[in-house]
């Protein structure tokens, strides 16, 4: 399913409605089939950057160093401060971002830049198309959603184009694993994996898919509630 675009005025109406008219975050969401959470990103981001923070060409504006991670990380480990005085000091676009990076610290795993630097990234943009095998752009698909989906990031690691990452993304966000097969060339062999090989790809992709969404979701329950007490 493709995601919806929502225009920086439908944004900023929302974002009005919980501010003059105490609506909360739950009921907008809800009201407006959105996803649990998405206006409470949009009033981070607008309070951090104002309205170019509700423009979706502007994402490229939340990029976040190891650096600044680690210290916002070791900040709050240190105590005395919360999670949501954090994200608005260092200017990160949601709460639940410095909870994941909570989370990855203390599962003693890396952390890295957000985005490559600009000109890093400018770089990558050039990387030029290389054959891959299925299983490759599985591996591939799977390393890009399990860091929010950073397609420059996957396309330097496994030194292919940043226009392959991105299509091989949507087309298993659209259709599912199968849509990662080679079709092109009439005589092309087709490309296929055991049933085995397949459940246990598209389990590693679930799982990649769900440790980005649960933290996520379950941080945001915690703040509604406490924003309904």
């Amino acid at each position: 399913m493709s995601k919806r675009n929502f225009s920086k005025e439908f944004k900023l109406r929302l974002i009005k409605e919980h501010d003059e008219e105490g609506v909360s975050f739950y009921k907008l969401d809800k009201d407006n089939h959105l996803a649990f959470g998405t206006v409470r990103k949009w009033k981070t981001a607008y309070k951090t950057y104002g309205e170019d923070g509700l423009v979706q060409h502007n994402r490229m504006l939340f990029k976040y160093s190891a650096k600044l991670k680690q210290q916002v990380v070791k900040e709050y480990l240190a105590g005395g401060v919360s999670i949501r005085d954090l994200a608005r000091k260092y200017g990160v676009r949601a709460e639940s971002t410095v909870l994941k990076w909570i989370q990855l610290y203390n599962n003693h795993e890396e952390l890295t830049d957000s985005r490559p630097e600009r000109g890093k990234y400018l770089m990558v943009k050039k990387n030029k198309p290389r054959k891959t095998t299925q299983d490759e752009r599985i591996k591939i698909v799977e390393y890009c959603i399990a860091n929010a989906n950073n397609y420059a990031l996957a396309a330097e690691k496994f030194n292919c184009s940043y226009g392959q990452v991105y299509s091989w993304v949507k087309k298993y966000e659209a259709h599912g694993i199968d849509e990662l097969r080679d079709r092109r060339g009439r005589n092309k062999p087709v490309e296929e994996l055991s049933e085995i090989e397949k459940l246990k790809a598209e389990n590693r992709l679930l799982k990649a898919q769900a440790k980005q969404k649960q933290m996520e979701i379950d941080f945001l329950k915690k703040l509604d509630a406490v924003e309904r007490r």
